[in-house]
């Protein structure tokens, strides 16, 4: 423990059971000494384990649906009361496609179900800043971290709308970014992470055969759900104040590999038989 966000108040978006990411992010905050709430759609939170979470935590549990802006000042302005002043961080931690949950094909997409998509993974990053910034509810200097995927710049089949809808995330942590921070010196960014075993990503096809060709393809390495927890853990902290609008990437370095010898090794081997 090094007490990195001693003193510090947040809301984290997300934590649905022990392998989400939002639920190991809490962890880590809560061992540096931060507090924060806990939010999650009302649905969610029926059907994850977040009030385990909470009493690890002493975390208060604040439901709130991240597309309804109503939600969002509800969300915001109970938290600044529940931890006694205005919040130094944020998680968004938000994803889900009807369309690949429902496996529709990306090229026969239902345009209703796309407008969700959209609405929940993208858009809901724009009105929790949005809300936030009306209020006043963030500190200077203080840190909002949303989760994306390399989808958003590569082509991954199966990855569906939620690519585009990851696209727009991205777009959002830039612009909202720059008049933040010009505002309020408010960090804005996102964390694109190596392929992890989640609720959410394990619902993609053909996901199990992707996470054993990332793990092949990073020099390092798949990185773990625990790692990206540390990884925003310090981008919450005061040692990257200075770090806004970036799309960081925590993949073990498959974000800059062509291909690998691991995977050349596989071919060779197919070819041989």
């Amino acid at each position: 423990m090094n007490n990195l966000l001693k003193g510090k108040r947040g809301i984290i978006f997300g934590a649905l059971d022990e392998n989400s990411i939002a639920w190991k992010v809490a962890l880590k905050a809560h061992e540096q000494g931060a507090q924060f709430t806990l939010t999650n759609a009302p649905v969610a939170l029926r059907m994850g384990e977040i009030k385990k979470l909470s009493e690890i935590c002493n975390a208060p549990i604040i439901g709130a649906d991240a597309t309804v802006v109503e939600d969002l000042e509800k969300l915001v302005s109970e938290s600044m009361n529940h931890l006694g002043g205005k919040l130094d961080f944020v998680l968004h931690s938000i994803g889900m496609s009807p369309n690949v949950r429902k496996g529709k094909t990306y090229t026969d997409v239902n345009y209703e179900w796309m407008q969700k998509t959209y609405d929940i993974s993208a858009f809901s990053l724009h009105k929790t800043l949005q809300t936030c910034m009306k209020q006043d509810a963030l500190n200077d200097w203080s840190s909002v971290l949303a989760l994306t995927y390399i989808a958003a710049q590569r082509s991954f089949p199966g990855y569906g709308d939620m690519a585009d809808a990851k696209a727009t995330l991205e777009s959002i942590v830039r612009s909202f970014g720059y008049y933040y921070g010009t505002q309020k010196k408010v960090r804005v960014n996102s964390i694109s992470q190596s392929p992890t075993m989640t609720t959410a990503g394990s619902g993609i096809k053909g996901f199990d055969s992707f996470f054993g060709f990332a793990e092949k393809m990073s020099p390092l390495g798949n990185a773990p759900a625990d790692a990206c927890a540390d990884y925003c853990v310090s981008m919450f902290s005061d040692l990257t104040r200075y770090v806004t609008m970036q799309n960081l990437f925590h993949d073990g370095g498959f974000s800059n590999v062509g291909v690998s010898d691991a995977i050349m090794h596989l071919f060779e081997e197919k070819k041989g038989e």
